[in-house]
């Protein structure tokens, strides 16, 4: 057998779990997803090779950290993980901005400054909670914005998840090369904004401390905002018990334009990470922590590995 027919095999395989989970967790009604999703999850997680990764961040994010507490976090992750899944099927049918809605949002009137014509932002934030709820409530009070994000490497799978989302109005782009480059910027050039995850390991950033230790960090947010002069909105989200949600919408990050390019965005790009950890500090079982965020001298340095 041909490499690629193994991997069109493995494809297909992966598709056809997803599919039969997708349909499944579909026909639940919202809580029940979440709250089997959960429970999945709790099972599953703690097995996986991932458990040992988000293990070694903890450590490494909270050196003094009691084994127990630690357990603690993990259990909670897991079950904030699996909510999340269990919750995807059904993100249109949150009640945004309705009377029964499962989404709180504070901050309401910092967002609507963005219904303006022609005042962008560069959105920005992490993987808080369900973090698919924060495009969602952009694009539902309509904000013209488009999200950012990584295609699966299952195609069959990436189309499923983006015609999903783009149900319920949230656009999302895979940006890649100098043509995706262009694009972020034609978009933020008309007055639109677009959203980015910050909270990821992205190998052609810079350098900046995270927790502690030096991690790479995307830097595109920074750039993209000092050229079009606009400001970093930040948001985040948390859950607050089963499938519902508070949103923050905190006071936009202004750059300093004055300053020399590569000041602004190694300032910024530290101002982002330290807003991101002050805000998993605040809630450390609702972060993504299976993602290998640092790099393993870091976990060497942190005596975690």
């Amino acid at each position: 057998m041909t490499n690629k027919f193994i991997q069109s095999l493995i494809e297909n395989i992966e598709s056809f779990a997803f599919h039969a989970y997708w349909n499944n967790f579909s026909r639940k009604d919202i809580d029940k997803a979440s709250n089997d999703g959960s429970a999945l999850m709790r099972k599953l997680g703690p097995i996986s090779s991932a458990n040992k990764t988000a293990a070694r961040n903890i450590r490494l994010a909270f050196p003094n950290i009691a084994r127990a507490e630690e357990a603690e976090i993990l259990d909670a992750m897991w079950d904030n993980l699996g909510r999340l899944g269990g919750e995807l099927p059904h993100l249109g049918n949150f009640g945004y901005f309705t009377d029964n809605t499962r989404v709180k949002i504070n901050g309401l009137e910092i967002l609507d400054r963005y219904l303006e014509a022609g005042k962008g932002a560069v959105f920005a934030s992490g993987h808080f909670a369900n973090w698919e709820v924060m495009p969602a409530v952009i694009v539902q009070r309509g904000i013209d914005c488009q999200v950012t994000y990584r295609e699966m490497n299952n195609a069959k799978i990436d189309k499923t998840i983006v015609e999903a989302r783009a149900a319920y109005g949230v656009k999302l782009f895979a940006p890649k090369g100098r043509e995706g480059g262009m694009r972020l910027m034609r978009i933020l050039a008309r007055g639109g904004s677009i959203a980015l995850m910050n909270d990821q390991k992205y190998n052609t950033g810079i350098m900046a401390p995270f927790f502690g230790h030096e991690c790479m960090t995307n830097d595109a947010a920074i750039r993209l905002a000092h050229r079009f002069k606009v400001p970093i909105q930040t948001m985040t989200v948390r859950r607050t018990g089963g499938a519902h949600f508070e949103v923050d919408v905190q006071e936009p990050m202004l750059l300093d334009f004055e300053k020399p390019l590569e000041d602004i965005v190694q300032t910024g790009v530290n101002a982002i990470n330290q807003f991101i950890e002050n805000k998993i500090r605040e809630a450390p079982e609702q972060w993504f922590w299976v993602h290998k965020r640092w790099p393993k001298q870091a976990w060497i340095d942190a005596g975690v590995m």
